[in-house]
Formats: C-alpha cells, structure tokens, sequence
C-alpha cells in the first residue's frame, strides 16, 4: 500500500493577520517535507466557497507551484470538479497536460460531479452533473491522444480542434474518480478509473465491501474510457500521528475531528445529499433488472442495522451539538481514524492494507492541529513507509532474526 497525502487547505478559525498567505505557504512547506520522505503523491481538492473548511478552490495552480518545489511525489487532483460550467472539458485536458510537463510526468486526474452546494453555487442541474462528468470522463482522455478532436452532445459541440499540449506521460496520465456512494464505486469500475473514497465515517467492513464491488466492476471493463484500466483503490482519512498516542490526543486529535465532521456535514449539505442517494440507492435495489452490482449490494445490507457513526451523523445533521470527545469515540471505535503512536499507526495502516486498498491518502493537515504537529505527523508517517512497503510478514520475519 502506497502512502499519499490528501490535502485541502482547511483555515479554521480564528484567523490571524495575513491567514490565507500562511495556509499556502505550510500546504508548500508540508509537500517539500512529503517528497524527501518517499510519500506517494500529494492529492490537492477543488472546492468552491468552502469559506474555513477548504481554500483550495484553483488546485491546478497550487499543484503548479509544487511541481516547482518538489522532485518525485506525484501530483494528483482529487479531484477536478467536472461538469462544464465548473471546467470546461477541453481546459481540463490542457491545463493537466501542461502541468505534466511542468511535473515532469508526475501527474493524476480525478475527476467528480460535485456536490449541492457547489451545484447550486455554479448554476448546475444535478442531472446535468452526471451526464456531462461522464462526458469529461470519454473527451479528456481523447484529446490527449488524438491529433485531431472532435465530440457533439447536448452538452458539446467540438468539431475537429487540436488539443494541446499532449501529456507527457503516455499514452496519458492515471484517471480517477472521487467517489462516496456505491454506485459511484461502480460507476468507476464501468468506466475503467481508479476510485478515490473515503472511510471518515465508514467502517473497515463497509468499505472493504465498496472496494470488492469496485474490483467486480472493473474486472467486467473491456471499454474504459482511457487508453488503460487503472484498476486501483484509494482511500483518505484523518492521520495525525505523535511520539505516544496520549501526545497525539493532547495535540487536538478529537477537536480536529469533531471539526472536521460537522464543518464538511454543513458543507456539503449533507441532508439534503442524504435523502437524493437515498432515492437514487431505493430505486437501484428495486429495480425489476435488479439494478447492478449496486442493487446487489444495497440488498444485502438493507437488514443491517445503522451503526453507531450512522446514527451519530444523524444527530449532526439534526443540528444537535454532539461533544467533540464523543465523535471522536465513535469514529475510533469502527476505525475510521487512524490516531496515535507510530506502533498504533502502523498497526492501523496495516489494517488498511488488508482491504486491498493502493494507495492510502492521509488527511494530516485537517481542523486546529497546529502546524508544527502536522509537520511531525507527516514526519512520523513518513519513517513507516519502508514498513508498509516491505509488509508485515517481511519485517516480523527481520524482528525475530
């Protein structure tokens, strides 16, 4: 399992002269540090008017920036907000190949439909939103690896245009989709795309079986949309990682993910996202085809009970003031957070590894944690990576010899 890191640059109040200047600054600070340190790729988000949750609302120039500061990680979007009126299809394919180049040939698209407040935001139909990201999905790479280009939709009309530059990656750079629901993990598959997901407030069980309906999905592609199937699983969460676990609950563990949960639930307007995949996800189980992999797995999971970080997102959602200290018990307890000592870290990444996910995208810079233990959680994950790419057999087999 590769270790990467996700980063959104969060601005929680309160702010402090010259706030935003100094996010960016610890953000290039933070990305220097993972590249002499062997970590993955450095996954950069695009959010619009995300006010403290996130000011990383041009991406593309901020993975810029880094492509000038660092030498090896790799340089993902996760991911480019892909509908039209957010990015044209045709500026996505220029802008990632042009920062290829500037990366020397480091470069990951995510691409993703977004969400309410984003949609509403940019004047987009969420019906919309699917059709034209899965139009991004069939031109982006298309015009990476064709002279010449041409497409024509409701949404398009493109009538033989060169695209430039081309990527210097080839036949192009790894495409991904952000994802959060199940169809959206097998939507990925279909499509032949690496799948970017989260386990924040999943368990290790539920997303083990989001990642089994994934690999179903995209053993079955025999028409991706690129030029190659990228058959890879990414996840993000919280890490923060200190010398002793008390350390790294002194250092703000719980309140920065009692922050983080209830700033990203009024965000995204989780409510109202519940109950549109809750239509979606009722229609798909009962659906006389029997609605896919997605049906399939939505039936088998329709007599479990809700699970404790379940009902405790209802209660966020409700409005209710839910103690920092009690979300995060609850998240810990499903191991949903990976939090402590390295030992207690790497026994939980080890845990990860075992889901059969690829790339493990750590969220270290994430509500109040100062930066100074971010940099140390960075420091300290990063001295584990040898580890985690070695195995645990291998270095159980060293401990005894």
């Amino acid at each position: 399992m590769q270790i990467d890191l996700f980063n959104e640059i969060q601005n929680p109040r309160p702010w402090p002269a010259g706030h935003e200047q100094l996010r960016f600054a610890q953000a290039i600070e933070q990305a220097v540090l993972a590249d002499g340190l062997g970590y993955g790729c450095w996954w950069q988000v695009e959010h619009h008017g995300a006010g403290e949750f996130s000011l990383s609302s041009a991406p593309e120039l901020m993975l810029a920036a880094l492509s000038q500061r660092t030498s090896r990680i790799r340089l993902g979007h996760a991911a480019v907000l892909a509908p039209g009126r957010f990015n044209h299809p045709i500026r996505v394919a220029e802008r990632a190949a042009t920062l290829d180049h500037l990366s020397g040939g480091r470069v990951e698209l995510g691409l993703t439909r977004s969400t309410i407040p984003e949609w509403r935001l940019f004047g987009i139909e969420a019906d919309d939103a699917r059709a034209q990201t899965q139009q991004a999905f069939e031109m982006v790479p298309k015009m990476w690896t064709t002279d010449r280009f041409s497409y024509h939709s409701d949404a398009y009309q493109i009538d033989d245009v060169p695209i430039s530059p081309k990527p210097l990656q080839r036949p192009h750079p790894p495409l991904w989709q952000a994802a959060a629901s199940p169809k959206s993990f097998e939507d990925a598959g279909k499509r032949g795309v690496g799948v970017l997901g989260t386990t924040m407030w999943e368990s290790l069980e539920r997303a083990g079986r989001m990642i089994s309906l994934y690999r179903e999905a995209a053993a079955s592609c025999t028409e991706p949309v690129g030029a190659f199937v990228n058959n890879q699983v990414g996840f993000f969460t919280f890490v923060h990682c200190a010398d002793t676990d008390e350390e790294a609950m002194r250092n703000g563990a719980a309140a920065a993910a009692a922050w983080y949960t209830v700033t990203a639930l009024n965000f995204f307007e989780a409510a109202k996202e519940f109950v549109r995949t809750a239509q979606v996800q009722q229609q798909l189980a009962e659906a006389p085809d029997g609605g896919g992999l997605t049906g399939g797995f939505l039936r088998g999971e329709a007599a479990d009970p809700p699970s404790e970080a379940a009902l405790l997102i209802g209660r966020v959602l409700q409005g209710e003031k839910v103690p920092d200290d009690e979300i995060f018990t609850v998240l810990s307890a499903q191991d949903s957070l990976i939090v402590g000592s390295p030992e207690t870290c790497l026994r939980k990444l080890r845990a990860y590894a075992g889901l059969g996910i690829d790339r493990m995208m750590c969220l270290q810079q994430i509500g109040g944690l100062a930066h100074d233990k971010v940099t140390r959680s960075i420091q300290l994950i990063g001295e584990l990576i040898p580890d985690l790419d070695r195995g645990p057999e291998i270095v159980a087999a060293q401990a005894i010899s």
